[in-house]
C-alpha cells in the first residue's frame, strides 16, 4: 500500500506502490508530489463529480497558477486513485465540496 487517505466526503482513497509507479510513468509532472496528492484528497479546495461516471470524483487543490487534480473512483466507503495530474482547467460536473459556495 502506498497510501490511504480519508476525504471530507466520508470515504477513504488508497493506491498501491505498483499503481503509483504506473501513474508516474503516465504523468511524470507529479513525481515527488506524493504528499501533495494525499493533501489534495485530505483537504481539497474543490471536489466535483464526473459528468460521465457518477462514482468518479475529481479533487482539486491550487498549486501556483495551476491545480493539482486527483481523480478517484468511489465504491461504497472506499475509493482508489485513478490518476493525478496538473491542470489549468477545472472540469464541469456537480460540485460536491465545499457543499455551499
Amino acid at each position: 500500500m502506498k497510501f490511504e487517505v480519508s476525504t471530507p466526503l466520508g470515504f477513504t482513497v488508497r493506491t498501491t506502490e505498483d499503481y503509483w509507479e504506473l501513474l508516474l510513468f503516465k504523468h511524470p509532472e507529479i513525481s515527488g508530489k506524493d504528499h501533495e496528492v494525499q493533501e489534495t484528497l485530505r483537504s481539497p479546495n474543490l471536489v466535483r463529480r464526473s459528468r460521465y461516471e457518477p462514482t468518479v470524483h475529481l479533487f482539486y487543490l491550487p498549486e501556483g497558477d495551476y491545480y493539482l487534480c486527483v481523480v478517484a473512483k468511489r465504491l461504497n466507503a472506499e475509493g482508489f486513485v485513478i490518476t493525478a495530474y496538473i491542470t489549468d482547467t477545472i472540469k464541469e460536473g456537480e460540485q460536491l465540496w465545499p457543499t455551499s459556495v
